[in-house]
């Protein structure tokens, strides 16, 4: 199962971290072992100092296929979940600075947050979806579908060029701005519409 991620897919959250737009999907892996055990704590890294919370619509591929024109692409789906993808952004900033990969900043243990339950994509309006990230009661992120620059099907037509993806493996779809850092003690709800997709405290 491969964990695909993609990142500046929303404009805001790229001028937030000072990053450039580019005219295709930037992306990344975490390995299987990101995903948050269920109703597990997410332990910060001692590793880190500033492990940043990014809130983001999950697709689950539901078919295997290599070289997916995109006018096919809505057929290797049919669930929508949402996870964070959990950030070491000083590690991050360090590896950006020197030129090199970003994995131990992004795919370390416990760095995938994945809801449990899956909505299924006939209920949604794929092209706006609202999903949000709430911290402690507080909404500190706020997205929708309609913003992403590349949409479900770009993104699953594009990484099939470089990917066979195979049932099971989960997209990571980008976030919006609001990233904002971690602290002890602090709880994490995502929702999908008013939809309560998963809880996570921080330790």
């Amino acid at each position: 199962m491969k964990i695909i991620c993609i990142g500046r897919n929303y404009l805001n959250h790229a001028k937030e971290l000072g990053n450039s737009i580019s005219n295709e999907p930037l992306f990344f892996l975490k390995p299987e072992t990101a995903i948050q055990p269920k109703g597990h704590p997410f332990f910060i890294p001692d590793f880190s100092d500033n492990i940043h919370y990014e809130v983001e619509l999950v697709v689950r591929i539901n078919k295997s296929g290599k070289h997916i024109a995109e006018k096919f692409a809505h057929k290797y789906y049919s669930k929508i979940g949402l996870g964070i993808d959990f950030t070491a952004r000083d590690i991050q900033e360090e590896c950006k600075a020197k030129g090199l990969p970003w994995e131990k900043a992004k795919g370390f243990d416990g760095s995938a947050q994945l809801s449990r339950t899956f909505i299924d994509k006939s209920k949604l309006e794929l092209d706006n979806i609202p999903f949000r990230l709430e911290k402690n009661g507080e909404q500190v992120q706020i997205g929708n579908s309609k913003d992403m620059l590349f949409n479900f099907d770009k993104i699953i037509s594009y990484l099939s060029q470089f990917y066979t993806l195979k049932i099971g493996d989960l997209i990571y779809t980008g976030t919006p701005e609001g990233v904002g850092k971690v602290i002890a003690g602090e709880t994490l709800k995502g929702f999908i519409t008013d939809k309560e997709m998963f809880k996570v405290v921080v330790k």
